[in-house]
């Protein structure tokens, strides 16, 4: 039966708890695998959801959570969303921070001592605003999302001129995102398109043109991901508006133009997505570190935790990852923010301007090229997204990044 854990993987659990069983060591997806494994954490997350609305179940919310954990681990460690094809591995990367969110909102939840409220339109349910607050991951219309920044909507305000905006919102960034997805694997063939994977270092050139390469591969790796980002969530807004009949509002901006931000502070607190940052990373890490450390702690908890994410997403695709990397670059971004405060204590100012534009943009892409080449060297990038292609450009992206690269690489002679 496919609930018959193999003995061999009960083995290594045993010696290493800390290691993802291998793809062939895990139950592939399908109907069975849905209701016997996938269904239950999401069933008991959407019960707990129920619950946190509801005065007087605050032990209960509490009792609930161990149970959530254990059925969130037994999807990530034992199911195959990938069906054996290694190029859809990307799929239970997605499982792992569906699970990761699931796991960190229940604790968040377990503990809130009065019920959560919506703060507009209240729904004729509690069901019916139980099932909004498992899919609003920003909060938006309740109360638990006071002091969280909106970028500003200019999208159209009709429902469905709005559906057809997001519509080719999502068909652009796709595109966009196919054409970067080619660009970056033009870079370095033999490395980025293959799973195993590679770094976008290449020690074959001098530090200056090294870098100034593997730079340049990050700025687009950076809008790559700023692209799927996009599209992925153009896609639930269309669905939520054309299909469920939800308010647009409920569907606020994702980003706000994130390469105009003149502090690090800026970057992360309000331009870039604000999916996961404003509750699952501050509950799992800011406010444990926070109360022993103070705003520092805070700090450097929020980012720490945003590195265990990413280092266990890194993990998903390659067990070879090396931990190290995503926790020390989010924790270098945890730095410079703690720096800028230093200085805004000392000057009175805060940073910004055409310097703190710089500032921001060197810090992000100094250790941006660490982030990118973790997941480079996890083989993130020879995965296959159906929501990333851009076929008929491959010829013309491909033409200029080789024509580039061997450009730099003259440099170098």
């Amino acid at each position: 039966m496919a609930l018959a854990v193999p003995s061999t993987l009960l083995e290594a659990l045993w010696t290493d708890i800390l290691r993802v069983p291998p793809t062939s060591a895990r139950v592939p997806f399908d109907i069975y695998t849905f209701f016997a494994y996938v269904l239950p954490p999401c069933l008991f997350y959407q019960i707990v959801a129920v619950l946190v609305i509801l005065p007087g179940t605050r032990m209960l919310r509490i009792a609930l959570w161990p149970l959530i954990v254990f059925l969130a681990l037994r999807v990530v460690m034992f199911v195959d969303f990938s069906c054996g094809n290694p190029q859809w591995s990307y799929l239970n990367v997605g499982c792992v921070m569906v699970m990761f969110c699931v796991v960190v909102r229940t604790l968040d939840w377990a503990f809130v001592n009065g019920p959560l409220k919506r703060s507009v339109r209240p729904a004729p349910s509690f069901v019916v605003d139980a099932i909004d607050l498992t899919v609003n991951v920003r909060g938006v219309g309740w109360n638990w999302s006071k002091g969280i920044r909106f970028p500003p909507d200019t999208r159209p305000s009709s429902r469905l001129r709005f559906a057809v905006y997001t519509l080719l919102s999502a068909l652009y960034h796709s595109f966009i995102c196919g054409i970067l997805h080619i660009a970056v694997q033009a870079f370095s063939p033999e490395t980025l398109t293959v799973l195993s994977g590679g770094t976008i270092f290449d020690d074959t050139l001098p530090p200056l043109i090294r870098y100034a390469r593997s730079s340049i591969i990050s700025i687009v790796a950076a809008f790559l991901f700023y692209a799927d980002i996009q599209t992925h969530y153009d896609i639930g807004t269309f669905i939520g508006v054309a299909v469920f009949q939800q308010d647009p509002a409920q569907w606020p901006p994702l980003f706000d133009a994130p390469w105009k931000a003149t502090s690090l502070h800026e970057f992360w607190g309000y331009r870039w997505h604000q999916l996961l940052v404003r509750r699952t990373f501050i509950v799992l890490g800011g406010r444990p570190l926070g109360f022993v450390f103070g705003r520092v702690g805070y700090v450097t908890g929020s980012f720490l935790a945003s590195g265990v994410l990413h280092n266990v997403m890194l993990a998903t695709l390659s067990q070879s990852a090396e931990w190290w990397t995503m926790l020390l670059s989010f924790g270098m971004m945890a730095l410079g923010i703690i720096v800028e405060r230093m200085f805004m204590q000392m000057t009175g100012r805060r940073v910004g301007g055409w310097i703190g534009r710089v500032w921001t943009m060197a810090w992000l892409l100094v250790w941006g090229n660490s982030i990118v080449d973790g997941f480079a060297r996890a083989g993130l990038f020879a995965c296959w997204d159906p929501f990333i292609t851009a076929a008929p450009a491959k010829w013309i992206v491909d033409h200029y990044v080789t024509a580039l690269d061997r450009w730099l690489r003259a440099r170098a002679s």
